[in-house]
């Protein structure tokens, strides 16, 4: 007898094209490129999460430069220095206090230039 496999294929197939729905065109109705379209959208979201990461703290870089700069310091001369003083803020930390809260920041570059 030969086996059509039934539910199984209906329920792989509507579990696809539940993933894709919203995607453009036949990428979002038609299982063959809906499941194409799912498994290169689920890889590029596996290595995204991975790149978010590097992106953040390139961007928490940027902004302790830009503020490190209008002190007259360079950032890396800023983090040694930090580092020598035994401070132990993240960058996370010290960007956020780089845009938050400027006395606060001035007070890390004092510390920093010592």
């Amino acid at each position: 007898m030969r086996v059509t496999r039934g539910k199984v294929r209906r329920k792989k197939h509507n579990k696809v094209l539940e993933l894709t729905s919203g995607f453009k065109g036949g990428r979002g109705t038609q299982f063959g490129t809906s499941m194409q379209a799912m498994m290169r959208a689920l890889k590029r979201a596996f290595t995204d999460r991975r790149k978010k990461k590097r992106d953040f703290r390139g961007l928490w870089i940027t902004r302790i430069n830009a503020a490190a700069d209008v002190n007259g310091i360079s950032y890396s001369r800023m983090i040694d220095g930090l580092k020598k003083a035994n401070v132990t803020l993240n960058r996370k930390m010290i960007a956020k206090i780089a845009t938050d809260d400027v006395q606060a920041f001035n007070k890390l570059v004092a510390l920093a230039k010592k």
